[in-house]
This record gives structure tokens, C-alpha cells and sequence, in this order.
């Protein structure tokens, strides 16, 4: 076991490993899907090599006396055909284990990974260079001059960024209120439902650019309307709140691969009546506010503070532990729905004729939707620990009832 070098955790990170739960592993998934099927051979090549440019990812998990750490392991990924569930558990305290794991079925590759390693923007730079590093050894003579390394160094890559771009100390206590959660009873034996919508994006763009949001705003409104559509009389009264991460490297100069981003909330009370193009304007609005680098700054700041408190740093693991578990739940309570939009995909010209789609999914004790875009498609994961689906299909026929081509897919669950 190569022991070579250590690293400390980041405050994210810390609440993942706090959190982490048979329902919620606290994993993300990003899968590429192909014109072709899988060679699970050439994978295996690719993922071997795909560590080699990113080894922080080759780490295993250890528990000090006051925080976790990270460790170099000499662990090798096996690829695997995928079986059992989506987004499955990659952390058990005190097991020898790599934190990602790679699959493959027919045309997808899939890449799980624990959510303390990395971000959804490092998973998906990782996902690339074992993609692109697959579709090399595929093809040879076609890709050979095809280049997969970002140029970032090892330093870059492995940079705690909210301690590097941590600034004025700071502590406020957060104004959101509890929000409401969908009505119903969860799925059984700590299970998640998984459902793939795909939607043109010339669908959806002219209809967001008719009001003046953008896709992000048109999505998250259409969630609100949807979650709305479930709430009993008595509960009008509660906000919707959807959260959103946001990729902190779009505001620093950070090529880190590890976790680094911040959560903005847009809120509505549905106390009157509003047209579903003024919902979407007024998210659109409020999430704009929410981006300035000003409330990012400050934002960042106040959760990194705390890591700077003497008392804090004093108390032993498994107390802070405690503490971060019963912050995240009351912090979940305040959630009614996550919307992650990874951004659109926009692999080297080379390779586009060859990658069909991508898609996300993450696990949650709430509903968790991941949004991304690839020549010319929209997809959206969404993950549900709920039995009722009736928030699903209210959104998928609000998306249908604007004359959008919607295409929909679900796992099968054990009842």
C-alpha cells in the first residue's frame, strides 16, 4: 500500500463523508453512451491509463482523530459489466476500497463516483479521459493526434480551492425556511427511483428565449410548477425552494479536480396565483442575484469560517460528525428538489460523431435532478426516493404540454 502522500479533506467533502447513508451513498454518476458497443478490454486499458493523468482520484479514505484525510493507494480500478443499482455505495469506514467505480452496458460508460473525491466537473474531466482514451485505442489511426490532457499541473489539479480562495472570516446563520416535500411514503429497503428524460434542445431553447430566461430558470420553474401540483391546501403556505450547485471555477481561477462549488436557492410561496412565464422570469431574476460574485464570495466565506474556529478544530471526529449530520438534515429540510446543471458537453470535434449522449444521476434523500446538454439534447436524471411519482409526470407533461418531443425512462423498483 503506497502511503506516499496524504491529503486533507475539504469542508464539502467532510458533510459527504458525515452523510453518507444506504439510501443517500452520497455518489454521482456520469455516463457517456456510444454509437457502438463497449469493448470492455480497451476500457480496462483506458481507465488504467485515465489514473495515470488523474491519481487523485486513486485514493482511499482514512479517519483521524479530528478529521478525515485522503491517502495515495496502489488499489486498481477493475472494470466491470453494471449490475445492482445506480449511484451505489463506494464509502464504508475502515474498508481497503477505491471511491469510483467504472461499468459498462452495451453503448454506455459509466463512471460512479463518491462525491468526497470530487465534484460533478471533475467526474465529468475524468469520465472524458477514460472516454476519449477508450475511443483512442479504438481507433488508432484516426485519433492518434488527439490530445486528452488539460495541461493543469499535479499541484492544479489536487488544489484544495475553497481554502486557497477563502477570504474574510464570517459566520451567518442561513435565512431559508423548511420547504416542501413531496407527499407519500419512500420506496422500500432504503431504495432510489432513477428516471432518464431526454427533450430536444430546439424544443426547449426558443420557448426560454420567448420569455427571456434561460434554460436553467425554465427547467427549475417547471419543477416548482410540478412539486405545486402535489401540495394539499394546507401546505400553500410553504415555500418551494429549489437548490442548485454551482461550479465554483467559473468565479476563481481553479483547475482543482477536487470539490469545488457552492449551493444557491431559489424560493416561491404559492400563497397567489402566477402564470407560469412570471414564475420563470422571477426565478430567473432571483437566481441572477444569487450569482453575482459578491453573494458567491460571501456564501464561500461563511462555510469555510467555521474549519478556522479553534473549538471546532479541538473536538474529536466523531462528535464533528454528529454535529455536520444533524446540520445536513435540518439543512434537507430546507430543500424541496436539487438542480444540477452540468452544462452543455462539447467534446474535440474528433470524437462527436462517435459519443451519442451524456447523462447524470446522484444519489439524494430528496428529489435530485442533473441536467446536461449534448448535440442537441437535453437530459435530465433524476433520482427519487419516493414511491409517488406523481411530481415526475406532472413535470414530464408540463414539458409536453409546450409541444416539446419528450422521451422518458425508468428503473424498475422492488415493492
Amino acid at each position: 500500500m503506497s502511503r506516499e502522500n496524504w491529503y486533507k479533506v475539504d469542508n464539502v467533502a467532510k458533510v459527504f463523508l458525515a452523510t453518507a447513508a444506504k439510501r443517500d451513498t452520497r455518489t454521482l454518476r456520469v455516463s457517456c453512451t456510444l454509437w457502438e458497443d463497449v469493448d470492455p478490454e480497451l476500457l480496462q486499458q483506458a481507465v488504467e491509463s485515465a489514473i495515470q493523468l488523474r491519481p487523485q482520484f486513486n485514493v482511499r479514505v482514512r479517519r483521524g482523530i479530528f478529521w478525515h484525510y485522503m491517502e495515495d493507494t496502489d488499489l486498481q480500478p477493475v472494470v466491470e459489466k453494471e449490475h445492482g443499482r445506480v449511484c451505489p455505495s463506494l464509502y464504508h469506514p475502515g474498508r481497503m476500497m477505491l471511491h469510483y467505480k467504472v461499468t459498462y452496458y452495451h453503448k454506455r460508460i459509466n463512471l460512479d463516483l463518491f462525491h468526497a473525491i470530487s465534484d460533478g466537473t471533475g467526474a465529468l474531466e475524468f469520465l472524458n479521459i477514460i472516454v476519449f482514451d477508450y475511443l483512442k485505442l479504438k481507433y488508432p489511426d484516426e485519433l492518434e493526434e488527439l490530445n486528452i490532457h488539460s495541461g493543469a499541473s499535479y499541484d492544479d489539479l489536487n488544489q484544495d480551492s475553497y481554502r486557497q480562495f477563502f477570504g474574510n472570516l464570517s459566520l451567518k446563520s442561513s435565512a431559508l425556511k423548511v420547504a416542501y416535500h413531496p407527499s407519500g411514503l419512500k420506496l422500500p429497503y432504503d431504495q432510489l427511483q432513477f428516471f432518464e428524460i431526454q427533450v430536444p434542445t430546439d424544443d426547449i431553447l426558443p420557448k426560454a428565449k420567448n420569455i427571456g430566461v434561460g434554460m436553467t430558470s425554465y427547467i427549475g420553474a417547471k419543477l416548482m410548477l410540478a412539486i405545486k401540483d402535489d401540495m394539499p391546501p394546507r401546505k400553500k403556505h410553504m415555500p418551494i425552494n429549489v437548490s442548485m450547485p454551482v461550479n465554483l471555477r467559473n468565479y476563481y481561477p481553479s483547475q482543482t479536480s477536487r470539490n469545488f462549488f457552492n449551493n444557491v436557492n431559489v424560493a416561491h410561496v404559492f400563497d397567489e396565483e402566477i402564470s407560469f412565464e412570471d414564475l420563470a422570469k422571477e426565478f430567473d431574476a432571483k437566481l441572477k442575484e444569487n450569482l453575482t460574485e459578491e453573494n458567491i464570495k460571501k456564501q464561500m466565506d461563511n462555510f469555510e469560517t467555521m474549519e478556522y474556529f479553534i473549538p471546532v478544530r479541538a473536538v474529536p471526529l466523531f462528535i464533528k460528525q454528529m454535529v455536520v449530520r444533524y446540520g445536513s438534515k435540518i439543512m434537507d429540510k430546507k430543500v424541496s428538489v436539487v438542480l444540477s446543471n452540468l452544462g452543455v458537453q462539447r467534446p474535440p470535434e474528433e470524437i462527436i460523431p462517435k459519443i451519442r449522449n451524456y447523462n447524470g444521476f446522484c444519489s439524494s434523500s430528496n428529489l435530485f435532478v442533473v441536467m446536461s446538454s449534448y448535440n442537441g439534447k437535453m437530459t435530465l436524471g433524476i433520482s427519487s426516493p419516493y414511491s409517488n411519482t406523481k411530481v415526475v409526470k406532472s413535470f414530464v407533461r408540463g414539458l409536453s404540454e409546450d409541444g416539446m418531443k419528450v422521451t422518458a425512462y425508468a428503473t424498475e423498483v422492488i415493492r
